[in-house]
């Protein structure tokens, strides 16, 4: 699988760990390799996400502090199913029920081990196709396409 990794400056106390994990995956490395310089997570959420819509990956990794701004940026983008995911079970059911394609992770949150597992899992896990998991995504697609045109009004 071909997989987009991108981590911000305080993400990037989780890259090794995230790195670790993805042998025999073709990794597209959007960084950092620092935290010397701030980076912000919208920078990172966008480069991964833009990488998935082309269809240059299919999935990515991102992670900032508490993963929360990394999957609140990277949700913006059409197509992009992003969640924080600080158990097992969230990062394998994610992609299952929910064909979530990108996995936000907190560094300030989880250690090392438990980031290890989590991407395992998330990479692992393949969506289930069933009927109503299908018929969710279509009503999130027509909520993202009638936001894009504009047809969504306050209440």
């Amino acid at each position: 699988m071909k997989v987009a990794v991108a981590f911000d400056h305080r993400g990037v106390h989780l890259r090794e760990a995230v790195l670790d994990v993805l042998g025999g995956h073709d990794v597209v490395d959007f960084g950092t390799d620092t935290d010397a310089v701030r980076i912000d997570y919208p920078d990172k959420a966008r480069e991964i996400g833009e990488s998935i819509q082309r269809g240059e990956t299919e999935r990515g990794v991102l992670v900032c502090g508490s993963g929360v701004g990394a999957a609140v940026a990277a949700c913006k983008m059409t197509g992009i199913r992003a969640a924080i995911c600080h158990d097992i079970y969230s990062a394998h059911q994610g992609v299952e029920h929910d064909d979530m394609n990108v996995l936000c992770l907190g560094s300030e949150v989880v250690g090392p081990s438990l980031a290890r597992e989590l991407v395992v899992a998330f990479l692992n896990a393949t969506f289930d196709g069933g009927e109503r998991y299908v018929a969710r995504l279509q009503k999130v697609a027509e909520m993202e396409r009638m936001m894009k045109d504009g047809e969504v009004t306050a209440s």
